[in-house]
């Protein structure tokens, strides 16, 4: 492991290509500082890099929070030179993880606040806890919610998006699943089974369609919708080319005869 990013940042990868991706040296709720920002997106650039991982499981030390926002104390300090360095240093972070080729869950056992859930969405699945707790209370701090808070509307919808982001109110576990900021939500006790049995399955997926298909879900944010069938089309036909098709679907129809005899 890299001594320049280590101590905010932990990175195992298991034998099926899961890796897992620890926030640490963050304080007790996470907090993302200029320091343990650069360290996380130099953990995921290693990611990028190693073709074995099938999967990025994200979480931050110990069960208090995923992350519960960007640092007050350094952000009370910023001018408006500095302001715009830092914030993008954050956007860089979010657009590591969108633009990962393999699939990413954040685990969310508790507080998921502000930059905290901009970092969330910018994941694939959002996996929480009875326990989490989220919201955009930047409003309560003097600063708008901006950069990946623009994925909302197409997330949650423009009306749950304006009661978030005027009204800073944070949600449970609950009123995050019914607005769709969380995909699951299990007990506190059960969150990493369930964590683990969604990457198994992903990781025993073909990598290539996998990658493929988020590539695809990105783009999909981006053009309109004809454009999207018609580049379905031509990935569908790409995928042939790369052999998982024949293999995953052959072990599919070998397993029908093997039932129907």
């Amino acid at each position: 492991m890299n001594q320049h990013w280590e101590h905010h940042a932990q990175l195992t990868v298991d034998e099926q290509g899961i890796a897992t991706l620890r926030m640490v040296n963050a304080g007790s709720l996470n907090i993302l500082s200029t320091p343990v920002i650069k360290a996380l997106r130099a953990a995921l650039a290693e990611v990028a890099q190693r073709d074995e991982v099938r999967v990025v499981v994200l979480r931050g030390d110990g069960d208090k929070a995923f992350v519960a926002g960007a640092d007050i104390k350094e952000m009370a300090n910023l001018t408006k030179t500095s302001a715009a360095t830092f914030i993008d240093g954050l956007r860089q972070l979010c657009d590591d993880v969108r633009h990962l080729r393999v699939p990413v869950i954040a685990r969310i056992p508790g507080w998921c606040l502000g930059g905290g859930l901009e970092f969330a969405l910018a994941c694939d699945l959002r996996i929480g806890s009875d326990q989490a707790r989220l919201g955009m209370p930047e409003v309560k701090v003097g600063i708008p919610s901006i950069i990946h808070a623009a994925l909302l509307p197409r997330i949650v919808g423009q009306a749950r998006t304006n009661w978030l982001l005027l009204t800073g109110e944070i949600l449970d576990a609950g009123e995050s699943l019914e607005y769709g900021l969380l995909n699951r939500v299990v007990p506190a006790e059960a969150l990493d089974t369930e964590i683990d049995r969604v990457a198994k399955l992903m990781a025993g997926f073909g990598p290539v369609a996998l990658a493929q298909q988020k590539r695809l879900l990105r783009e999909w944010e981006q053009e309109p919708l004809e454009t999207s069938i018609l580049n379905g089309v031509k990935e569908f036909a790409q995928a042939f080319d790369t052999g998982e098709p024949q293999r995953y679907m052959g072990e599919f129809v070998e397993a029908q005869k093997q039932k129907s005899r």
